[in-house]
């Protein structure tokens, strides 16, 4: 039986550059398998200000936030979560009576993944990016207990602040170095963009790598998650990494904590779509 949409009905939503359906379907799995009278809705937008502005204005519960409006939507919210302060880099979007706090679950969701897959510590990684997913990447690494590391980011500027904000080193590019560890933080690789089929590592430099992580969730298996599996790396993808942040964008929306195996079926369901 489909599920009934009244007045009461609470509205949660995201904001993306290029929506996709992982979300949409994520949320309203669970809404209905808990039996919440909640839904879920993917938009982009061109005026940023007047979007968040909705949220407030329409008692939008919850709005998840992703590239390239990490950071511009910092403006437009009253309150920053420590999670989203320490990095200035926000995800999630929870209304309370018309107050905004901003969070960021990217970061949970990251630091997670590398207690989960071992990465060592001690490991020379290369993170490429410094936005706003970079920013959680490089904070979870850092408090992770990574010391030796570099951001590459053609954009000096945000590259070296970044890199300074967490202890490692900035560069344009990789150069020589060939790292234990690689993570893209950029949008190559996306599918729909004009880059889907970019690597954001030259193929000789994933072949020297021992852990490849590409934060890239659509799709599923990009071109660099692709060719590291193909030869035999550690791989850690961006459907693990939306699956988990998506799993507490929930729980602030709800209050309801699912359990690990309705995340997992919900993000199942999710890929599929």
């Amino acid at each position: 039986m489909a599920r009934t949409i009244t007045k009461d009905t609470q509205l949660c939503m995201s904001l993306a550059g290029r929506p996709g359906n992982f979300g949409t379907r994520f949320h309203n799995f669970l809404y209905e398998e808990l039996d919440l009278d909640f839904i879920y809705k993917a938009f982009t937008t061109d005026d940023l200000r007047a979007a968040i502005g909705g949220v407030r204005a329409l008692g939008i519960r919850g709005c998840a936030v992703s590239m390239p409006f990490k950071e511009a939507c910092i403006a437009w919210v009253d309150e920053l979560d420590p999670s989203a302060a320490v990095i200035q880099s926000v995800n999630t979007v929870v209304n309370t009576a018309g107050w905004l706090r901003a969070y960021n679950t990217d970061y949970l969701a990251v630091a997670s993944l590398l207690k989960v897959h071992q990465v060592p510590p001690d490991a020379l990684f290369a993170l490429r990016g410094s936005g706003g997913m970079a920013k959680a990447v490089a904070a979870a690494l850092r408090d992770a207990g990574f010391r030796q590391g570099v951001i590459l980011a053609r954009n000096q500027a945000a590259g070296e602040a970044l890199a300074h904000s967490c202890g490692f080193r900035w560069q344009a590019e990789l150069g020589p170095l060939r790292p234990d560890v690689l993570i893209n933080a950029t949008p190559l690789g996306m599918a729909g963009g004009e880059e889907a089929q970019a690597l954001a590592f030259p193929p000789e430099v994933v072949a020297s790598a021992d852990t490849v992580f590409d934060v890239v969730a659509l799709p599923a298996e990009t071109p660099l998650i692709r060719l590291a599996r193909e030869q035999g790396q550690r791989v850690i993808t961006g459907a693990e990494v939306i699956a988990l942040q998506a799993a507490e964008q929930f729980v602030l929306y709800t209050g309801v904590r699912p359990s690990a195996e309705q995340v997992r079926r919900a993000a199942a369901f999710a890929a599929t779509g």
